[in-house]
């Protein structure tokens, strides 16, 4: 007797989970096929996914088949998840397996209650639930169905049908699919619209052009050669992080800078941690693509985000869309793109003056305007201006010093390392928010790593103090909640005296 396919699905509240169960149903009826559906009910919305089985009978048969009400560990054939996480809970309960079962899955994450409760970042690995999937399936379609939805105008659950229908995985042709969907009489044109993206993207119609657009802007750049670099250098397990890196700071700012990130890796790969490398690799890239005046000017005059923009509001192609940026630099922000020494020397004057931090330039700018868009244009292609400005030297001179942290911790204890790269998360943004977590930074290297890096500190102990000292400024950025962490630390002892690691 043939045997069934066993079809289970993970979905959010809100994601149609029981409107694709009831499309594939119809779908798989309409051709004389035994089918089988049991719904189990999550505990919340976000804290436990309401779960769809379906078993389905490759052909039809004389009689009414026997299907299982659950699914069993291993014996699982497509599974299909509305967000990636849900594909990682699948993974982790033992129905996804890497000799039987086709993983289809949306990319794009919905935090959980434990990673929205954390202080500071909580939220998983996205690197480590993207590896576990390629691992422990037999195939995977894997993209941002969420994306997909917007841009097609549909919803994610019929995107997620029309990449199951492109799979192939069931015995139901695709006007089937498309049947169920127009006789279920709800938003038909828009939910075939988002069935047709992800039944192309399945196809590897979409998927192709994606790998051939980033082909083409890498050559662009010229940095096919370091991500050949890097995979001849580096690990597996670090790749993913190390070439987004190149990408990112080729486009940030040129491929010589992409250079420069590879060669400060060398330096931490020499260590010998491939743990080290990957959080290293991902920390770095982000600290050298600093958010400065011209970085904002690219952002808010891509193509990309442009296209975000309109799809988000849903405009169709010929209604016109009116985008206002508000800004409101102050004298840092300017004197960031001003060479080092006249920047310090009007730095030096409005700190005197009390200017500092209270003097700002309100501007609007309505960046669909040819106007509008120029001027942001002109200051986004002073890339080439950027290496010679005040921001970037105090940026690479902390950089550096960051990075001669982490080489100097690592004969000590790799905890401190991973701890002192972790502490970059504190340093972001401009302005206000910049400065804060910049002196947040420098304090726990004041009073906790340089310490440790001298002798006068525990290793283990000083792993753990950063780590505190860490989650006090990010859960209070002011400083109030570090000021406390710190002063426990300094009554503790633990920096006057080395204790027994």
């Amino acid at each position: 007797m043939a045997r069934p396919i066993a079809v289970l699905i993970g979905a959010l509240g809100g994601d149609g989970g029981g409107v694709l169960c009831d499309w594939i149903i119809a779908a798989a009826h309409s051709q004389g096929l035994s089918v089988q559906a049991t719904q189990i009910p999550g505990v919340a919305q976000r804290t436990g996914a309401t779960t769809y089985y379906l078993e389905v009978m490759p052909a039809p048969g004389p009689a009414p088949a026997v299907l299982a009400l659950n699914p069993a560990m291993a014996e699982v054939d497509v599974a299909l998840a509305t967000e990636l996480l849900e594909a990682g809970r699948m993974i982790f309960n033992g129905f996804v397996t890497p000799d039987r079962t086709t993983l289809i899955a949306s990319t794009h994450r919905v935090l959980a209650i434990s990673e929205r409760a954390a202080m500071g970042d909580g939220s998983f690995d996205v690197g480590r639930l993207l590896r576990a999937v390629k691992e422990r399936s037999r195939e995977q379609i894997l993209f941002d169905m969420d994306q997909a939805a917007e841009e097609s105008g549909g919803v994610l659950n019929a995107v997620l049908l029309g990449a199951l229908a492109g799979s192939g995985k069931l015995p139901i042709p695709e006007a089937a699919f498309e049947a169920a969907i127009r006789d279920g009489g709800k938003s038909v044109d828009a939910n075939l619209a988002g069935f047709a993206f992800g039944r192309g993207h399945a196809r590897g119609e979409l998927a192709q052009a994606v790998r051939d657009h980033r082909k083409r802007q890498a050559a662009a750049r010229g940095v096919e050669d370091l991500l050949e670099r890097a995979r001849r250098a580096y690990p597996s397990s670090s790749l993913d992080m190390v070439e987004e890196g190149i990408r990112r700071l080729a486009t940030y700012q040129d491929r010589v800078y992409a250079v420069l990130y590879l060669d400060r890796l060398d330096s931490i790969h020499a260590l010998g941690s491939a743990e080290l490398l990957r959080d290293t690799a991902r920390q770095l890239a982000v600290r050298m693509s600093f958010e400065d005046i011209i970085r904002v000017a690219q952002a808010k005059t891509s193509r990309e985000r442009l296209m975000r923009v309109r799809a988000e509001v849903r405009a169709k192609l010929d209604e016109p869309v009116e985008i206002t940026e508000h800004f409101k630099p102050g004298i840092e922000e300017i004197c960031a793109i001003l060479p080092p020494a006249p920047a310090r020397r009007i730095l030096g004057w409005a700190e005197r003056t009390g200017r500092l931090g209270r003097v700002h330039v309100p501007m609007h700018v309505r960046t669909t305007t040819i106007l509008g868009f120029a001027r942001l244009r002109l200051v986004a292609g002073l890339r080439w201006w950027r290496p010679r400005t005040y921001r970037y030297a105090e940026e690479q001179a902390e950089i550096d010093g960051w990075l001669g942290a982490i080489r100097a911790a690592r004969p000590l204890s790799l905890d401190l390392a991973r701890e002192i790269v972790e502490l970059a998360r504190l340093i972001k943004g401009y302005g206000d928010t910049y400065k804060r977590g910049l002196g947040n930074y420098r304090r726990i290297v004041a009073d906790i790593v340089e310490p440790a890096l001298s002798g006068r500190m525990s290793t283990k102990a000083a792993a753990d103090a950063v780590a505190n000292a860490r989650v006090a400024a990010l859960a209070d950025p002011d400083g109030g909640s570090l000021a406390r962490t710190l002063a426990a630390i300094a009554a503790s002892g633990v920096a006057l005296y080395r204790a027994a690691d």
